[in-house]
């Protein structure tokens, strides 16, 4: 196969269809159309800016925004000014946003579409240029349509070395500081390449939705450069309220979601439609056929080819719950230092609780201790500035530890069965890996979100925060509902597994609260410490199922 860059993909689309719509962008209620031709100038005009700065060559420069049309268009521009883009989540706050900075030692930022920007502004070091997006203009900056206005488009197609640092991306740093991966040019395309032949339906046609963070290695890599490379049209969510018109509007035909938006979407029909309704009208033939259409025509995804499910694993039960809607959920498998190439769910070949088998030329291991082991081209190149780090990732013979554990089927299938520093020891000196508890716990609707915890305990409990079902029930139908849960899911785990209490949380937990990864993994070292003051009041507690407060 022949591997091509993305700036190779952007001048071939360019050329083929110059007028065609390359990315969508609301704003105030309205889509602004980017074409191919459009965005290549600017990015070229962009491109020619940055190098006339004469920084040295791979400089760093940064991108804080959420997603939108100039965060992609900042992204090529970067790579074509022959820099290294390094994206920033746009919720992270600005002692964070420093601390990446000056790791990194950026030149530049590209300051975006976010929420507050007055409360992270102090954590742009001195001496980083600050350029603003149009559309989001921030005071102090240089705009970007001012420096398009009066800058000749660079003329050169040019073409990184394949070897050229592409991006550093900060991990979510669900335990301690960001560290910062490291991926090439050839990652980059490599891994886009070759996942395209693992999706051989798509077409020049295809529309991605963008609204996770493109600062996600698995939103960059499938709707960035999903689009760039199959020559698709990308648009964006304008904002959370508009989320479901831009998402109907759009009616991509490739989704991707963590589970719990997948979760949301499961309430929001229930909401509407209770299971037990539903299950009368799914029995009548010519019925179940409208209500499905319908279901699926009101979230905006009834022309989706590829349903997708990852960063996290979504319970086998919700699974099968959109099957009998016909959404066929496909669970992808990877990671920042993989470059989002791992392990894909193919149409064709399916086994609900597994992430798929591996992506072509990945090997995979298994550690003695069962720890997941992946090897290929796409393996990052270093953690930045951290030899150590980097060889505790990174095995003598190549193969990069997951830090998951994981079980392999006959037919390559991979099963996740957990996180190797999430398990803990209970009281006895035994271990409990939490995750496969919290995914049966799931399956009651009551349940939004759910961490298993009982580190120096005889027995578990779950710490729960309470659906918006859960929390519209009266507190006797609750509390019968969670008992029954726990008894059943304690059925099928070994003595010093089972569950003992579960405690109902006052507040939800949030990217905001800081017990939510911008990806929507819980931070449970930080959850953990704030509560383990409580855990042997809870313990002793009469009641099985415990209000926080």
């Amino acid at each position: 196969m022949t591997i091509q860059s993305p700036l190779q993909k952007l001048s071939y689309w360019t050329e083929k269809y110059p007028e065609k719509t390359f990315l969508r962008q609301p704003f105030n209620g309205q889509w602004l159309h980017f074409s191919w031709k459009r965005a290549d100038e600017e990015i070229r005009k962009m491109a020619a800016y940055l190098r006339s700065l004469n920084l040295p060559p791979q400089s760093k420069v940064a991108i804080i925004s959420k997603n939108c049309a100039h965060w992609i268009m900042s992204d090529l521009a970067i790579m074509m000014a022959g820099h290294i883009s390094v994206p920033l989540y746009p919720t992270i706050p600005a002692e964070l946003i420093r601390y990446c900075l000056e790791h990194c030692e950026a030149k530049v930022a590209f300051i975006g579409k976010l929420d507050d920007w007055n409360k992270q502004r102090s954590g742009l070091p001195e001496g980083v240029k600050g350029i603003s997006f149009p559309l989001w203009t921030e005071a102090g900056y240089e705009n970007w349509d001012d420096i398009i206005s009066k800058t000749a488009p660079y003329k050169e197609n040019y073409i990184p070395h394949p070897a050229d640092i592409a991006t550093i991306i900060y991990t979510s740093g669900t335990t301690g500081l960001p560290k910062g991966v490291v991926q090439t040019v050839h990652a980059l395309s490599y891994a886009a390449s070759w996942a395209l032949t693992e999706m051989k339906d798509l077409s020049d046609n295809e529309r991605f939705f963008s609204y996770l963070p493109l600062s996600h290695i698995a939103e960059r890599m499938l709707v960035e450069l999903g689009g760039l490379y199959c020559g698709g049209t990308i648009s964006f969510a304008e904002s959370l309220e508009l989320f479901p018109a831009n998402l109907k509007d759009t009616r991509p035909s490739v989704f991707l979601a963590v589970p719990r938006i997948w979760t949301k979407f499961q309430m929001g029909i229930l909401s509407k439609l209770p299971q037990s309704r539903l299950n009368i009208l799914l029995k009548v033939p010519v019925i179940s056929g409208i209500i499905k259409r319908k279901i699926k025509e009101g979230l905006g995804l009834d022309q989706a080819k590829y349903l997708l499910t990852g960063a996290a694993p979504l319970p086998v039960v919700t699974m099968n719950w959109f099957e009998k809607l016909d959404f066929i959920l496909l669970e992808a498998y990877a990671m920042t230092e993989n470059c989002a190439y791992s392990h894909f769910t193919r149409k064709d070949n399916r086994k609900p609780g597994y992430v798929g088998t591996p992506m072509p030329n990945c090997e995979i291991q298994l550690s003695e201790d069962g720890e997941i082991l992946v090897k290929s081209e796409c393996t990052m190149k270093e953690y930045y500035k951290e030899p150590e780090k980097t060889k505790e990732a990174i095995t003598e013979d190549g193969f990069l530890r997951t830090g998951d554990q994981g079980e392999i089927d006959d037919n390559s299938f991979l099963k996740i069965t957990g996180r190797v520093k999430d398990i803990f020891k209970t009281d006895k000196g035994k271990y409990v890996a939490p995750a496969p508890i919290e995914l049966e716990l799931s399956k009651n609707t009551y349940i939004e979100q759910v961490c298993v915890v009982g580190a120096n305990l005889p027995q578990t409990m779950a710490l729960v925060v309470l659906s918006a079902d859960g929390k519209n029930e009266d507190k006797a139908g609750l509390c019968k509902s969670l008992e029954e849960t726990m008894i059943d899911v304690n059925k099928n785990l070994d003595k010093h597994e089972k569950m003992k209490k579960m405690i109902i949380m006052n507040d939800e937990w949030t990217i905001d609260n800081n017990l939510l990864t911008p990806t929507l993994k819980v931070k449970r070292n930080i959850l953990e410490k704030a509560k383990t003051p409580f855990y042997e009041k809870w313990y002793r507690d009469d009641s099985t199922v415990i209000w926080e407060n």
